[in-house]
């Protein structure tokens, strides 16, 4: 990353190849052992697709599987059965280590709770994933003052997570989630814990990230006002995915 790139946040750095969708899922199953040896098969033939600047909601009952969903298609988990392509890559053909690379670099997780280190500031802790990825501290720095701006937290920069509102802390997860410029955002359950006032904001927040930096974004939601936000709503019923709002699984 150039010191050039590191501070231009108008564009995700492009790791899809033209054309390609962020991710492709189709006939994925995830099962899991139960209590009583028997088989539990929360995702059952579920195929979707997600293109850049796409926002697409994923809403359910409680223990429907939208989390292990997530899980799946950031390849934080490996699917018992279908296939998943994530940034033009087929998940089924890499190694563990490989994984982890290209989950790495294109793939943003934003959870429930933000999980900020908290003896760092919000500066640092969106510095954090650039600093692991081995980027020059200068120009990781550069980065994340450029992202931390365009959540709304400039001014906030230099305080730790405890000197943070419930808001504030998550809008710096978003900015840390963004930091190695990835293709992928995923969200669960991203405006669990917040207010009406900051819940609104990071939802609008989230309509502008896809848009501007041409994103491909999953949320899992209960927020009907977050869900309505999207360019689709799929519904995770049964195990598998049902469009809610008239609009295809395949994307645009």
């Amino acid at each position: 990353m150039s010191e050039e790139s590191a501070g231009a946040v108008t564009a995700t750095t492009a790791v899809v190849p033209d054309g390609l969708p962020v991710v492709q899922a189709e006939g994925l199953v995830k099962e899991f052992l139960g209590g009583d040896g028997g088989v539990i098969r929360v995702l059952n033939e579920v195929s979707i697709t997600v293109r850049r600047g796409e926002m697409v909601a994923v809403v359910g009952a409680s223990g429907s599987g939208k989390s292990t969903l997530l899980h799946v298609l950031g390849a934080l988990e490996r699917p018992s059965a279908g296939h998943i392509e994530l940034a033009g890559q087929r998940v089924a053909d890499l190694d563990d280590e490989a994984v982890a690379r290209l989950r790495n670099r294109a793939v943003g997780f934003v959870f429930q709770f933000h999980h900020l280190l908290r003896e760092f500031t919000a500066l640092e802790n969106v510095m954090m994933p650039l600093r692991i990825a081995g980027v020059a501290d200068g120009i990781a720095r550069q980065r994340a003052e450029h992202l931390l701006e365009r959540v709304g937290m400039s001014g906030r920069r230099h305080h730790r997570p405890g000197a943070l509102s419930g808001g504030e802390q998550q809008r710096t997860a978003v900015a840390r989630a963004l930091a190695a410029e990835p293709s992928l955002l995923l969200a669960d359950e991203p405006s669990g814990n917040l207010d009406l006032h900051n819940a609104e904001r990071l939802h609008e927040l989230f309509s502008e990230l896809a848009r501007d930096l041409s994103l491909g974004l999953v949320v899992v939601t209960h927020n009907q006002s977050l869900a309505a936000r999207a360019d689709r709503m799929l519904t995770l019923e049964g195990g598998r995915l049902v469009a809610t709002n008239g609009l295809g699984l395949e994307g645009g």
